[in-house]
């Protein structure tokens, strides 16, 4: 047994739907733009510019279980707090330089997740060339829903994908809309890291991102596969 010198942080992990056992979180990976209308309204140019990777640490994971409504506290450092709804990858086997045929035989699962944003804060880092840590990697960024086994699954290609702010729509697409397929995004991600079961892979949003503030309560799914539904409440210290 190994003799930590200070108290060792748990395992993030996310249930697992229709299921006891929990899938324990590794890293998770981000892709932007992967939407060519929310590449456009956030000012980028989806027939140039490649998708690229941004990371959340593991424990910014909110597990959000089937049929409850989750909290999200609102964090601190920011008027301007957005939602992006995203199909999550997990992944269950690991590899590297990974072939675009031979990617979904990585897959464990999907679910749906959103990616947190610190808009004003992110919008300021881009304006001084810095990176985006602070406005996407922070505490308690990454709701997610229950995870489904890629046996009950599929590999969903095409489905909608929405987001509503107290019963209004705000966001919806759908995954045959990405720019990179989830097969693509695999194979490109494992060329600058190498993937091991755990990771998660946000796969991009679909335009209508906006604000929330406590109080708000959002819907989000993937139709077919997983939805979660959350309060923002009023936070205190950083979410």
């Amino acid at each position: 047994m190994t003799d930590y010198v200070i108290e060792q942080a748990p395992v993030p992990v996310l249930p697992v739907a229709g299921s006891e056992g929990v899938f324990p979180v590794r890293r998770i990976y981000c892709v932007g733009r992967n939407y060519a209308a929310h590449a456009r309204e956030m000012g980028g140019d989806p027939t140039r510019e490649a998708p690229f990777f941004f990371c959340k640490p593991a424990d910014a994971v909110v597990p959000v279980r089937a049929g409850t409504l989750g909290e999200l506290a609102y964090p601190s450092a920011t008027q301007d707090f957005h939602h992006e709804v995203e199909l999550v990858v997990a992944i269950g086997r690991g590899g590297a330089d990974i072939p675009v045929a031979q990617a979904l035989d990585h897959v464990w699962g999907y679910t749906v997740g959103l990616d947190m944003t610190r808009r004003d804060l992110q919008g300021a880092l881009k304006s001084k060339g810095q990176p985006w840590e602070a406005a996407k990697a922070f505490d308690h960024s990454a709701p997610v829903a229950p995870l489904v086994p890629v046996e009950r699954s599929g590999h969903p290609a095409a489905a909608p994908i929405w987001l509503k702010v107290n019963g209004e729509a705000r966001q919806h697409g759908d995954l045959a809309d990405m720019i990179w397929s989830v097969a693509e995004i695999i194979a490109r991600l494992s060329a600058y890291f190498r993937l091991e079961p755990g990771d998660l892979i946000f796969t991009g949003t679909p335009e209508g991102v906006g604000p929330v503030k406590p109080g708000d309560v959002v819907d989000a799914a993937v139709d077919g596969l997983a939805s979660l539904t959350l309060r923002i409440v009023q936070g205190g210290q950083e979410a």
